[in-house]
């Protein structure tokens, strides 16, 4: 009818744009005006969820009141990966970080951190406290492999003596037992935190010119981490003699080839079944632009220290 269709024409611009229903207690909408949804239900206990628009990070919490007492009970079995049942995003894994201006080093202190790179050797991290880079030396149980993924966020006990005695490696600390998982960061301020951290290109890698340098050389003044953002590349490659992997990039006016010990940026590369990747290529491959390189120190060998990449890094 000529009245029916003059009402769908004309219904309020507001009418069309978003929708509320209520039904059994739950209540859904969407605000037309900023593309941000909340949408909770009321059971009890209660969950929401949001996006914070400006950044494109999420937040979530979910704690029915029927399980809530449960949840707080759970423990870690001995010997286990220490995951958190209920891992927390963004805004509320920074909310109680106390700003301090150096990293606690103390037998028995607490770390709040982010993740870089993590391998039996060492767990390369940010203390979102201080913004520094950690490396911390963790205790892993016997046939449990590292499981610290990119941009975890973990809560770390230094050891009654973390160690922090390295002149090779001053950043590195003992912790008493393997990190707990306490949630994730990603977006823009995982991209505020890596940005604060980049090296320039004013001085030679890590303090010093060449692959490597004598473990008696070192007086712990100089740091054994560096995240760059290359100059040109980077570009994995696949050695013949030993199928190592290795990544070329520049560096100031260096032509840098550096071991590649981040397992992800490997097998990466041999899933490729090529010898060498750049570009859009290892972009692909990856699954992310890579953006930044961490560059580390490593342990001494045959009495020398190397210069290896730790990890393949995007942007945030």
């Amino acid at each position: 009818m000529p009245g029916t269709r003059r009402q769908g024409l004309h219904a309020p611009a507001h009418a069309r744009r978003g929708t509320a229903t209520r039904r059994g207690g739950s209540v859904s909408g969407e605000d037309a005006g900023g593309g941000v949804s909340v949408s909770g239900e009321d059971v009890g206990g209660g969950s929401v969820q949001g996006e914070d628009a400006g950044g494109g990070v999420s937040v979530s919490e979910e704690q029915p009141a029927a399980t809530a007492g449960a949840a707080r009970s759970r423990e870690t079995p001995a010997g286990s990966s220490s995951r958190a049942a209920g891992p927390r995003r963004g805004r509320a894994l920074l909310r109680d970080v106390v700003h301090r201006d150096r990293t606690l080093t103390a037998g028995g202190a607490e770390l709040r951190l982010l993740v870089l790179a993590c391998t039996p050797d060492d767990t390369t991290a940010v203390d979102l406290a201080s913004g520094s880079l950690v490396r911390l030396r963790v205790p892993w149980p016997a046939g449990h492999a590292p499981d610290l993924a990119l941009f975890d966020v973990v809560e770390a006990t230094l050891a009654d003596d973390p160690e922090s005695d390295d002149l090779a490696q001053p950043e590195a600390v003992t912790v008493a037992a393997p990190p707990r998982h306490v949630g994730s960061l990603q977006g823009r301020r995982v991209r505020r935190v890596l940005a604060r951290l980049v090296t320039t290109r004013d001085d030679p890698l890590l303090g010093f010119h060449g692959p490597s340098a004598p473990y008696w050389g070192f007086h712990g003044l100089r740091p054994s981490l560096a995240l760059i953002r290359p100059a040109r590349g980077p570009q994995l490659l696949r050695r013949g003699a030993d199928g190592s992997t290795w990544v070329r990039f520049g560096w100031a006016r260096d032509d840098v080839w550096l071991p590649v010990e981040d397992g992800r940026a490997a097998r990466a590369l041999a899933a490729s079944r090529r010898d060498r990747l750049s570009g859009k290529a290892l972009a692909a491959a990856l699954g992310f632009s890579p953006h930044y390189l961490l560059v580390a120190l490593s342990g001494p060998r045959g009495g020398h220290c190397y210069k290896i990449c730790a990890a393949v890094l995007p942007k945030g």
